[in-house]
């Protein structure tokens, strides 16, 4: 018995050694840490018939929200893939900065149309992630206006796996001169782990890489870990739970 009283509080003592030590249990990875950018995201499903009444309702509380000390969002529309209509990233900075009370003062006074935007929605998630610096962002989506979305929920234990595979398939775009994905962790809200945003030109530009001579794809492949270009969906599926695609339009 006494063994087994002192096994309960060694393991007692492991389990708890980090967080007495102030070590976090969870350690972003170093490329995200260094662009900590905190983004509200928001994925809507308008109600029957409501899209564009709800897409005309964003763009005026964008403007009110504006006037209250906000960033404009940053969204996008379906086209085909997951079932939400829109996808809004609302670039927050940081909690501290978006929740100080003389700006969440003037938020409440600028959300009279709050109540008529949520009879227009039949459905919506909502997830607060890290991403990349705002400005490269807004710089990307003003040259686009064509987007492929990938959200993922990881496997247990396999988060930094994944969050490597995402880093090697940018390795692979950039040798082949393609756009790479704006990398956003998860850090509370919905269930996915990490989702990634490609920006292209158009429909055109996202499938040029179909054009790419089979040789070039391969040594790039290589070159970012994957041993051919035919292995990068199952490399990628050993560390997945969960996959959505998306592709997407820019809101006019």
């Amino acid at each position: 018995m006494r063994n087994k009283h002192v096994l309960v509080l060694l393991f007692l003592f492991c389990w708890a050694a980090p967080l007495c030590s102030g070590t976090p249990a969870f350690s972003m990875p170093t490329s995200a840490a260094e662009n900590p950018y905190l983004y509200k995201v928001s994925l809507v499903q308008a109600a029957p018939g409501k899209l564009l009444e709800l897409i005309d309702l964003y763009k005026t509380r964008v403007t009110a929200y504006q006037a209250a000390g906000d960033e404009a969002p940053l969204w996008m529309r379906h086209s085909q893939g997951d079932h939400w209509d829109l996808m809004i990233l609302f670039p927050l900075g940081g909690y501290s900065d978006y929740y100080t009370a003389e700006r969440t003062a003037k938020r409440k006074q600028a959300a009279k149309l709050e109540e008529k935007i949520k009879e227009d929605i039949a459905w919506q998630e909502d997830l607060f992630a890290y991403g990349p610096p705002v400005a490269d962002l807004r710089k990307a989506f003003a040259g686009g206006a064509f987007f492929h979305v990938e959200m993922f929920v990881s496997l247990p234990g396999r988060f930094s796996d994944l969050y490597k595979e995402r880093e090697m398939e940018n390795a692979y775009s950039k040798a082949l001169k393609e756009p790479e994905n704006f990398i956003f962790v998860r850090d509370q809200g919905a269930a996915w782990d990490i989702f990634t945003i490609g920006v292209f030109r158009d429909l055109k530009h996202y499938a040029e890489s179909a054009d790419v001579p089979a040789k070039d794809q391969q040594a790039a492949a290589k070159a970012a870990g994957f041993e051919a270009p035919s292995q990068i969906g199952p490399y990628l599926r050993r560390f997945i739970r969960e996959h959505h695609d998306t592709l997407a339009v820019a809101v006019k």
